[in-house]
């Protein structure tokens, strides 16, 4: 009797995985992870080399074709040192990754040069191309196994994520597929980021869109550094070579975005960028559209809500763009966590993963904190309007013009290489005060009715006094460079008051968002 029955389920195992493979069944794995971007590829990979008792690892994707992506596509210098640890260096590998040095910083047609310390070097690329370099990782990791199925749901049992329903991409059926621990790395489109962080989520914000196109054979103001462009009036344009004849150019447009975003970059913002790029730009625009990206930032918060599953990569943290951080964090993330859970022997034990979750909380605050504040800071002040920001930006680029120290600190810790919240407030606040001085100390240009000019003879701009005349083709008036005399200093004091508040209503809040752990 027992061994008829013995047949007979085995008999109808058989057909349904036979005759019906994509039945609902369960499957059952040590850690699923839904998302096979950069945080989910690299962290499949980093758990299969545990030291621990070997793990199967499944990591579900909804499709496994090569991602199309405008941002993610400069790895800074920490980050490559995270992709060593990881083992994944190869992801660079055979995918035409250009070498990064630093940046070149552009305003009203001056540039500074911002090297990365000590010959340290990024990485830009084609974001689909490494990323399939690093699912390529995955899939021959030992205990892997790579599916392609979208995640429709989570499965919950007394109150615990014990697996997640999909559906293949050959088939119509629901699978369930069941871990020990759920990770979800579904980037910032998270479906699934509300049910697990319950009442400790935070609201993302979006101040702007970043607008992309790809440049053939552009040259840049540096060869191999990143070009930030300072536009008056607009947010910064974003530069960095992919390949040996793609530039990628990002245009940061506010709300509402204008209804043709071609014209807009060719006639607000081309102007204000250097001249060998104006024939690239127009020769993008009219061969393809403008792709979109919007521009977020959401703080970390807390994992303790929804015991057996966890948030990573931008499903749980982002920054604005601007630095090229996120890449960085999102490795930064894997390679601290998967560390953590080599120690953990009952993936199951919620205790023991509460203690892990809170040890992983604090040993990414270093560098998390420090890229998550300076991209918003950084983007706050280059890309605002008003005098206050005016001042601000004018006073950073003059900081970083002074060279030495006042290049090596901001770029070490926009590189990742100095982790250090107070470092960034200590830079922060010193471009505050630099910009203060400047406002007394420094030449400023300031505008002079045509028709009350006296000094500007047979079109030819004259020297004041004071500093230079000079004329501004775009409007009918004169600029003067000229150095604020006495009687400006009570307005200026005024003025000077006004940039330290918006310095310490900047960085305040952004602060706030990284000390609060509740």
């Amino acid at each position: 009797m027992h061994r008829r029955r013995r047949l007979r389920a085995c008999y109808l195992f058989l057909q349904t995985n036979l005759y019906y493979p994509c039945y609902l069944m369960s499957l059952q794995y040590d850690v699923l992870i839904v998302g096979a971007g950069i945080a989910g590829s690299a962290l499949a990979h980093a758990l299969s080399q545990s030291s621990a008792p070997q793990r199967r690892i499944a990591l579900l994707e909804r499709s496994l074709a090569e991602p199309d992506r405008i941002v993610g596509e400069l790895l800074q210098p920490a980050g490559v040192a995270f992709l060593d640890k990881l083992g994944l260096q190869g992801a660079l590998e055979g995918i035409d990754a250009i070498p990064v040095h630093g940046y070149a910083v552009v305003q009203d047609g001056r540039i500074v040069h911002i090297p990365y310390p000590d010959g340290r070097e990024g990485r830009s690329f084609h974001h689909g191309l490494f990323v399939q370099g690093l699912r390529e990782h995955a899939k021959r990791a030992k205990g892997v196994d790579v599916i392609e199925a979208t995640v429709n749901e989570l499965v919950e049992e007394e109150g615990r994520v014990v697996g997640v329903k999909a559906t293949r991409s050959s088939c119509k059926e629901r699978e369930v597929f069941r871990a020990d621990l759920t990770i979800i790395a579904d980037g910032c489109f998270s479906n699934f980021r509300s049910a697990i962080q319950g009442p400790s989520a935070r609201p993302s914000s979006t101040k702007s869109h970043f607008c992309g196109a790809i440049l053939k054979d552009a040259r840049l103001p540096m060869s191999q550094h990143g070009t930030v462009a300072l536009v008056r009036g607009h947010g910064p344009v974003l530069l960095y070579q992919i390949s040996e004849h793609d530039t990628r150019i990002l245009v940061d447009v506010k709300g509402p975005l204008p209804s043709d975003l071609k014209k807009h970059i060719i006639t607000e913002v081309m102007p204000s960028l250097p001249n060998q790029l104006h024939e690239p730009i127009r020769a993008a625009l009219s061969a393809d559209r403008v792709r979109r990206m919007p521009n977020s930032f959401l703080p970390p918060a807390p994992q303790t809500h929804k015991r057996g599953a966890i948030l990573i990569g931008d499903a749980w943290n982002m920054r604005h763009p601007l630095t090229g951080g996120g890449m960085t964090v999102a490795l930064s993330d894997v390679y601290i966590l998967s560390q953590h859970l080599d120690k953990i022997n009952d993936l199951l034990d919620w205790s023991q993963m509460k203690d892990i979750l809170d040890k992983w909380w604090w040993e990414r605050k270093g560098l998390a904190a420090t890229i998550n504040i300076m991209s918003v800071a950084l983007y706050d002040v280059f890309g605002g309007d008003g005098e206050c920001l005016t001042v601000f930006q004018d006073g950073c680029f003059k900081y970083f013009e002074r060279g030495g120290e006042s290049v090596r600190g901001p770029v070490s810790l926009l590189s990742g290489i100095a982790p250090s919240t107070s470092l960034l407030a200590y830079h922060f606040f010193y471009v505050a005060l630099y910009s203060i001085w400047s406002l007394f100390a420094h030449p400023r240009r300031m505008r002079a009715p045509r028709a009350n000019s006296k000094s500007h003879v047979n079109d030819t701009p004259n020297m004041t006094g004071n500093g230079e005349v000079h004329t501004d083709e775009k409007n009918s008036d004169m600029h003067i460079m000229q150095i604020p005399s006495i009687l400006d200093y009570p307005r200026l004091f005024w003025l000077s008051c006004r940039v330290l508040w918006t310095a310490i209503a900047i960085f305040g809040p952004l602060l706030w968002t990284e000390i609060r752990w509740w």
